[in-house]
């Protein structure tokens, strides 16, 4: 198996590992002046006149945004919540919630993430959370989290494998144990849990499909054991796409192929219970997308445009799904460069999950982006092992520059009303920090225009690693 394909045969890895493969024509321009005037002026020597110097600093892009930010009690999931009154205004009637995150492995990303849960839950009456994870996962934290089926550990240890590893933390256990307490006190409304991504289709998938079949459309089960003779997986997740990856190009070809003649099999010849029906369409549908995304050549770097805009299509796609099937209001939890409502990178992604929501749902989606100004994460380094890595204070000219110049140490603030002084700033484009799976990467510094990419922004000034549990 050649570079490529070890870096991302831990099952699909998120935004920034798979930044790595990019060509280098997506690699990181360096800040355009406009980005380093634009901060700098903030902090340009004031008029001589008392009343004109107030006046400047009130015109000041971190002045305006204070003006209008919000405050965070704290990022620690428990006490009270009223904190986050004003951001349950910014959320309204949304549907779909995207929290993101500047990094994949980061203590205070993953709590606040919890803590917003907390209310949207208890608040605003959200009753599901997706997850950067595969729809098979996603059912079965789910069976454990509305019915207690499982052990939480084991769950997490199989589950949570490759780069898939980061969400195998303290921080995302606490968050399920709230959700299994909340359910066991919450039967008959429980909240739900969510697998939204492709890179892996677990035994669950093939047994509820087979299942379906064997109950409803019996004539359909023999064709369904052939299409899926030889998928089912037998092992780990790890070593199930290490192996499915090293398939001759041909083969993964042809068993995506026939996965999606299973799919068609089913949408053409439904049973009496359009529910019934419905959920095996999807759990067929996920077995699908997985096997798509590995019939892309990995090995090319030409291909990786189509198939990360293949990828976060799907991503969009399984959330709006669950949305509509269920009727429940969600909050998605990803990687920044995939909540957001414009690309960060066009050259190796094209579009991405948040593009696409905004794209279905309008106004019922609603973008978050959280960004840090300095602290630490866990990430895979250049010899492919887990370290943590820790970064300083944003430099001049830089997006978390001048947020953390913001007169609060954490806070929230909806781009949506900025001031006008604010406005300009936010429209002209800033470097972000952007660090994905792989430090460092040839995409940890892009630049965004914030109004294009959020709705939302919430800033922390430090943060600290997760502490991961495998």
């Amino acid at each position: 198996m050649n570079t490529h394909k070890v870096l991302i045969a831990a099952l699909l890895v998120p935004l920034g590992a798979t930044l790595a493969l990019a060509p280098a024509a997506s690699a990181v321009t360096p800040p355009a002046p406009i980005a380093a005037s634009a901060s700098a002026s903030a902090f340009a020597a004031p008029p001589v006149g008392p009343e004109e110097a107030v006046a400047a600093a009130f015109r000041s892009p971190e002045a305006a945004l204070g003006r209008v930010a919000h405050p965070l009690r704290t990022t620690e999931p428990r006490g009270g919540l009223a904190d986050l009154r004003p951001f349950g205004r910014m959320v309204g009637d949304a549907r779909v919630v995207g929290l993101g995150e500047a990094s994949h492995s980061s203590h205070e990303f993953f709590t606040v993430k919890h803590r917003i849960l907390r209310y949207l839950v208890e608040e605003k009456g959200f009753r599901a959370f997706a997850l950067e994870a595969p729809w098979s996962t996603g059912l079965r934290l789910d069976a454990y989290l509305v019915r207690g089926e499982g052990d939480l550990k084991q769950i997490m240890d199989e589950e949570f494998q490759g780069t898939y590893r980061w969400w195998n933390n303290a921080e995302y256990r606490n968050l399920f144990q709230w959700i299994r307490a909340y359910n066991v006190e919450h039967p008959k409304d429980p909240v739900r849990f969510v697998g939204d991504d492709g890179g892996f289709a677990g035994a669950e998938l093939y047994d509820k499909v087979n299942a379906y079949a064997a109950a409803a459309r019996p004539d359909l089960a023999p064709q369904l054991t052939e299409l899926y003779r030889g998928l089912r997986p037998a092992t780990d997740a790890e070593t199930y796409v290490n192996d499915y990856l090293s398939k001759p190009m041909a083969e993964r070809k042809e068993l995506a192929e026939r996965t999606g003649r299973a799919v068609d099999l089913l949408e053409q010849r439904p049973g009496t219970d359009a529910d019934a029906h419905a959920w095996a369409v999807q759990h067929a549908t996920a077995i699908h997308q997985m096997t798509t995304l590995f019939a892309f050549d990995w090995d090319d770097p030409q291909s990786i445009p189509d198939l990360m805009l293949y990828r976060d299509r799907i991503m969009a796609e399984n959330v709006a799904w669950w949305q509509q099937q269920t009727g429940d209001k969600i909050m998605l939890a990803a990687h920044n460069g995939h909540i957001a409502l414009k690309t960060y990178i066009p050259g190796a992604y094209p579009r991405v999950q948040g593009d696409f929501l905004r794209e279905r749902l309008g106004g019922g989606y609603l973008s978050v982006g959280l960004t840090f100004d300095h602290g630490s994460f866990n990430a895979f380094g250049s010899d492919g092992g887990v370290h943590r890595f820790t970064v300083g204070p944003a430099t001049p000219g830089t997006a978390e520059h001048t947020l953390d110049r913001v007169r609060y140490r954490d806070f929230v603030v909806d781009l949506r009303n900025a001031p006008a002084a604010a406005r300009a700033w936010l429209a002209a484009p800033h470097t972000v920090k952007n660090i994905g799976a792989t430090y460092p990467g040839i995409a940890d510094a892009p630049q965004i225009r914030l109004s294009e990419s959020y709705d939302v922004v919430i800033h922390l000034q430090r943060v600290e690693a997760a502490r991961m549990l495998k």
